[in-house]
C-alpha cells in the first residue's frame, strides 16, 4: 500500500519506522516499589529512588522483565538471554537523575515480525528491530501557572518497552494498521493496556521520503510522542509533504526531532536530532547484566494466550468465517471472547452478523465499548436460539434486541413478558391470511393473474395484522396455496 506523492522532479514514496513506547502493566516501577496507578495526585507515587536522592540504588522489578519477555515472544522475536542496562545521559527538568536507565547495545529482545492484514486482503510482514526496557521520565506541566512550570514525578521510573520497527512501513494507512496490531497483541498478552489517551502507549514516528526505485534511505526526521493512531497517520502525511517540498526546492532535510501540532496540521522543529554518541551510553554501574535462563523463557512461552493471528486462523477454519470477519473479531480480545460465547453451539455466521451489524452499531451510537455492552453474550445467544427454533420472527428479534440493549434483560424474559412468541398455529395464520385476501380483492386478482411480487405485499399485511408474530414462511406458503402465486 504505497503512498505516493507527486512532485516536479517525479514521484516520491514515504518511508516510515515507528518506535512504540508501551507502559508495562505492573504494580511497581522498573527500579523501585512505587505504585504505577494512573490518575493519582501529582508527586504522590514517588520513592527516593525515583526522585534520585543521593545514595539510592535501583533494583530490577522481575515482573517487568517477565512482561518484556512475554511481549517479545508475542512479537515472534528473538529473546536475548543476556542484556545490559545502560545510562543514557541527557538533561530534562523532569528527569531527576540527569540520565535515563535504558538498554542500547544489548536489548532484552531482538528481531521479530508483525503481520498486518491489509484492506485488499494481502498480508504485509513488518520487521521488528528490537524491544528494550527503559524507565520513563516525569511530566513537565507548563499550563498551570503563567510564570512557572511544574513537575510531576509520578511517571518517573515507570517501566516502558520501546518496540522499534524496521523502516518497512510505506504509508500512513500501514502505520495505523501496524499500531493497532501492536496494541492488540499487547492487550492479548496483558503486558500493556494500550490506552493512548492516558499516555500508556505512544509513538515516535520516523519519516523520510525518496523516489521510487532508490535503494538508499534519505535523511529522516523524528516526530516525538504522538498519542493517537489518527494523529500518527496525520503526522506522516504532513511531514512527508514537508520533506518533498524541501527536496523539490533544492534543500536538504535535516535529521531532527519535531513535534506534531494537530490543530495547525503541521510539524515544528524541536531540536536537532541527537546521535547515540551524544547520549554517552555506558553500562549502568549500579546494575549487573541481566542474564536469563532458557527455562524461564520456556515457562513464559507456555503461558502465552492464543494471539490474534492464531485466533483468526482458527475462526476461519473452525467457524467458516471470512478472513475479513475473523480479522474484525480478533482485533480486540474482549470482542473475540464475546463472539465465542455467542457462537458456541450456534450458527457462527449468524452470530457474526448480529455482532458486527446490530451490536456494534448500537454500541457505537451509545459510545460504548464491548466491555460496557448492556447485552451480555449469553443473552444474545438466547436471542439467536429463539430465532433458530422459530419462537420469534426476524422482525420481532430486532425489537427484542432493542429492548435488551435498553434494559439489559435477557431475550427469553422479554419475549415471555411481552407475549412475543411467533404464531405457528396454522388455524390462526389461515384466519389472518383469509382476512387479508378478503379485504384486498384487487391485489388478490393481481397475484392470480401472475404478479408474484404482490405476494410480498400480502405477507406484509398479514404480519401487520398479527403484530409481526406470524411465521413469515408459513404465511408466504399459505398465500401461494390460496392464490396460486
Amino acid at each position: 500500500m504505497a503512498y505516493i506523492l507527486a512532485g516536479e522532479t517525479g514521484d516520491w514514496e514515504v518511508v516510515v519506522g515507528l518506535e512504540v513506547h508501551a507502559q508495562v502493566m505492573s504494580n511497581a516501577k522498573l527500579f523501585s516499589g512505587s505504585p504505577t496507578a494512573f490518575g493519582a495526585e501529582p508527586n504522590t507515587q514517588v520513592s527516593l529512588v525515583d526522585a534520585a536522592m543521593p545514595g539510592m540504588l535501583p533494583v530490577i522489578n522481575a515482573v517487568c522483565v517477565e512482561q518484556a519477555v512475554r511481549t517479545g515472544l508475542g512479537l515472534q522475536a528473538q529473546i536475548n538471554l543476556h542484556s545490559v542496562f545502560e545510562r543514557k545521559n541527557y538533561f530534562y527538568a523532569d528527569l531527576p537523575q540527569g540520565y535515563q536507565i535504558s538498554q542500547y547495545l544489548h536489548p532484552v529482545v531482538g528481531e521479530g515480525t508483525v503481520i498486518l492484514d491489509m484492506p485488499d486482503g494481502e498480508a504485509r510482514e513488518i520487521g521488528i528491530e528490537r524491544l528494550h526496557m527503559e524507565q520513563d521520565a516525569g511530566k513537565s506541566m507548563h499550563d498551570q501557572d503563567p510564570k512557572r512550570s511544574f513537575i510531576d514525578l509520578n511517571r518517573a521510573g515507570v517501566c516502558l518497552m520501546e518496540i522499534v520497527s524496521k523502516p518497512d512501513l510505506r504509508s500512513p494507512e500501514e502505520a495505523g494498521i501496524y499500531v493497532r496490531k501492536i496494541r492488540s497483541i499487547l492487550r492479548y498478552l496483558g503486558t500493556c493496556d494500550g490506552n493512548m489517551e492516558q499516555g500508556s502507549m505512544r509513538a515516535d514516528v520516523n519519516v523520510s521520503v525518496r523516489h521510487p526505485g532508490e535503494t538508499e534511505y534519505r535523511t529522516r526526521a523524528e516526530i516525538k510522542n504522538v498519542n493517537s493512531v489518527r494523529f500518527i497517520m496525520q503526522a506522516i502525511e504532513v511531514e512527508a509533504a514537508r520533506q518533498v517540498e524541501v527536496w523539490e526546492d533544492g534543500g536538504e532535510v535535516v535529521q531532527e526531532t519535531r513535534l506534531f501540532d494537530a490543530n495547525r496540521g503541521e510539524t515544528r522543529s524541536m531540536r536537532v536530532k541527537e546521535f547515540a554518541h551524544d547520549y554517552r551510553y555506558f553500562p549502568d554501574p549500579d546494575l549487573l547484566p541481566l542474564d536469563l535462563d532458557q527455562s524461564f523463557v520456556d515457562e513464559v512461552a507456555k503461558a502465552l494466550p492464543e494471539l490474534p493471528d492464531a485466533k483468526k486462523d482458527r475462526f476461519v477454519a473452525d467457524n467458516g468465517l471470512s478472513a475479513y470477519d475473523a480479522g474484525v473479531l480478533v482485533a480486540d480480545r474482549e470482542t473475540a471472547e464475546y463472539f465465542e460465547a455467542v457462537a458456541t453451539g450456534r450458527d457462527a455466521k449468524q452470530a457474526v452478523n448480529w455482532l458486527t451489524t446490530n451490536l456494534f452499531g448500537a454500541l457505537n451510537a451509545a459510545s460504548l465499548g464491548i466491555s460496557e455492552s448492556p447485552i451480555r453474550a449469553e443473552h444474545l445467544g438466547e436471542l439467536l436460539d429463539l430465532l433458530a427454533d422459530g419462537t420469534i420472527s426476524s422482525r420481532i428479534a430486532k425489537d427484542v434486541f432493542e429492548e435488551m440493549f435498553a434494559t439489559s434483560k435477557g431475550a427469553e424474559e422479554i419475549v415471555e413478558a411481552k407475549g412475543l412468541k411467533q404464531i405457528t398455529d396454522t388455524g390462526a395464520i389461515e384466519a389472518a391470511v383469509d382476512e387479508a385476501i378478503a379485504a384486498n380483492p384487487d391485489q388478490a386478482d393481481e397475484v392470480r393473474a401472475g404478479n408474484g411480487k404482490a405476494i410480498g405485499w400480502f405477507v406484509g399485511q398479514v404480519m401487520k395484522t398479527t403484530g409481526g408474530k406470524a411465521n413469515p414462511q408459513a404465511v408466504n406458503q399459505m398465500l401461494r396455496d390460496k392464490l396460486g402465486g
